[in-house]
């Protein structure tokens, strides 16, 4: 009997574990490097996705510093160019080209899953002196996808709960 329950409860503490997602540990130094968008996608708090938020085909890179630094850009794939330089060009051009990019820099920490953006500088002046936090949800090989802990507000009306952004680190 004695055995028996000895077998019963060591089969339990080892599923006790399956199932039950551990959030990742990041170290600064795995994030080091350039990293080029490979998608963006918004999803609901009832799991819909919208999976171009950034257009079709976005474009984006991500670079973090070994000396604690970041800065990342997105665009929406396939924009139009300005038909005179962007200090002259008519208020209706410059609307659109700021409506589909933002940038944005300054430094970085890390904790447990989550890498925390402290903004410097940006095309959104909204976002300088903010924290921005992402969740690391998986970093694998070159790969690591990001996801935002705020709601995101889309120009298609819709309130997303966040936010995912998959990245490959450029070699």
């Amino acid at each position: 009997m004695y055995r028996r329950i000895l077998v019963l409860t060591a089969l339990g503490m080892g599923f006790s574990g399956i199932g039950s997602a551990q959030p990742l540990v990041i170290e600064k130094q795995m994030l080091v490097g350039t990293w080029k968008l490979v998608s963006v996608s918004n999803v609901t708090d009832k799991g819909v996705v919208s999976g171009e938020a950034y257009g079709p085909n976005p474009i984006g890179f991500l670079t973090y510093t070994a000396d604690g630094r970041m800065m990342g850009i997105l665009t929406n794939g396939g924009r139009k160019p300005l038909s005179k330089g962007w200090k002259v060009a008519p208020a209706e051009e410059k609307a659109e080209a700021f409506s589909t990019a933002l940038a944005y820099a300054g430094t970085f920490t890390v904790s447990g899953d989550r890498v925390t953006h402290h903004v410097e500088a940006a095309t959104d002046p909204n976002r300088v002196n903010k924290d921005l936090v992402r969740i690391v949800v998986r970093l694998e090989g070159d790969r690591v996808t990001l996801r935002t802990v705020e709601p995101v507000a889309w120009d298609d009306g819709v309130r997303y709960a966040y936010a995912e952004l998959v990245w490959d680190r450029m070699r």
